[in-house]
Order: C-alpha cells, then sequence, then structure tokens
C-alpha cells in the first residue's frame, strides 16, 4: 500500500513540472516572473529617428514588456522590443544619449551587444 502512495505522489509530482515547463516555454512564467504583464504604451509627438538596438537576456514576453519599460521611461524615446529576434527598436523625439539607455537596460539585467543598421 505504501508503495501505490509513494508512486501517486511521484507521479503529481511529474504532471506539476510538465504542467510548468510547457507554460514556461509559452512565455507565462517561470524565468522572469510571469507573461500578462504589459507596459503602458508611449505615443511620440514627433519621432526624429529610430535606431535598433541588440540585446541580451530576453527570453519570454516578461523580458520584453521589461525593455520596453525601461526606455519608455526615458523623456523623449519610446522603444519596442522583440525577444525571439532580441531587438529593440527606439523612436527619438529629441537628441538622447545612447549610453544613457544602454546603462539603464544593463541596470535591468538587458546588456546591450549591439546595433543593427
Amino acid at each position: 500500500m505504501t508503495d501505490y502512495l509513494i508512486l501517486g505522489v511521484i507521479a503529481i509530482a511529474v504532471v506539476i513540472g510538465l504542467i510548468s515547463t510547457v507554460g514556461h516555454f509559452k512565455g507565462q512564467g517561470g524565468c522572469c516572473g510571469g507573461g500578462g504583464y504589459r507596459p503602458k504604451g508611449k505615443k511620440l509627438n514627433h519621432i526624429q529617428y529610430r535606431k535598433t538596438f541588440l540585446i541580451q537576456g530576453m527570453h519570454c514576453n516578461h523580458c520584453k514588456a521589461r525593455v520596453e519599460e525601461v526606455v519608455n521611461d526615458i523623456p523623449g524615446v519610446a522603444g519596442r522590443a522583440d525577444y525571439k529576434k532580441g531587438e529593440l527598436v527606439v523612436s527619438y523625439e529629441k537628441e538622447v544619449p545612447d549610453d544613457l539607455i544602454r546603462s539603464r537596460l544593463h541596470r535591468a539585467g538587458y546588456p546591450v551587444t549591439g546595433e543593427k543598421s
């Protein structure tokens, strides 16, 4: 009887682990804390130019949202990230130093590895 009880507990643990793993790969939690959050969108009045940064460490929709939130908190810029490509497109309304964007992303755990032309 004890053997069946132990096997039942192990089976339940395996099922819970499989469900969590599937959810993680769908971007519904796991590595970064969940996937239901969306940052507030930001509109700029006049876009002077755009630049694409290559970002390291984005694994899911939550990472994408966090990267966009970090950039959108900077006055005069707005960002759209794509975690599958590892890219962040930043739109500039005014001159903002790239070092400011790079340092904020690095502090948030998403270092810039380069730029795309």
